[in-house]
């Protein structure tokens, strides 16, 4: 019977495809420019000093990987990487770290993520898209709290909103 079901199914998918209709084995993707991450990290990094603040801000693609990574001469040592987590927690789950701090506290159905490597929690990580397309995501580390951080991440953002918008 399970067989017979599954044997159904597989009819449908291959009836309901249009004759002649291409199958398409590759896709397209946006991807920021090295140069579109390093504008960004120096305006987040520029935002944050403004405010006085000494940061670290990394700025990863789509896949999380990082593209730029600036650290003020006095943000402490462990700014690098935390920066570069929360860039990479962002991407990866498509939202701001500040939201997903809000959603995985403990005894919310969510709250295990925290205990999945590389995932940080708090604020400063914020999403980079442009035409409905997730480009990268970028990560600061060091202000007096998460908001602090992710208002200097937007503004990395704002400082290369024109040359990402397609």
């Amino acid at each position: 019977m399970r067989n017979g079901l599954f044997a159904i199914c597989m009819l449908a998918l291959v009836a309901t495809r249009t004759e002649g209709q291409p199958v398409d084995g590759t896709f397209n993707i946006k991807s920021l420019t090295p140069e579109a991450a390093l504008s960004a990290a120096r305006a987040a990094l520029e935002s944050c000093r403004k405010s006085g603040y000494q940061v670290a801000v990394a700025v990863v693609d789509r896949a999380g990987v990082t593209q730029a990574l600036l650290r003020d001469r006095f943000a402490g040592p462990h700014t690098p990487g935390t920066a570069t987590d929360k860039a990479w927690t962002a991407a990866s789950f498509k939202t701001t770290t500040l939201a997903l701090a809000g959603e995985t506290q403990a005894g919310k159905p969510m709250s295990g993520i925290r205990a999945l490597p590389r995932v940080i929690a708090a604020g400063g990580g914020v999403p980079i898209e442009a035409g409905g397309s997730l480009l990268g995501a970028i990560g600061v580390s060091g202000g007096p709290g998460g908001e602090a951080d992710e208002a200097c991440a937007r503004a990395g953002i704002k400082a290369i909103a024109d040359q990402i918008e397609f």
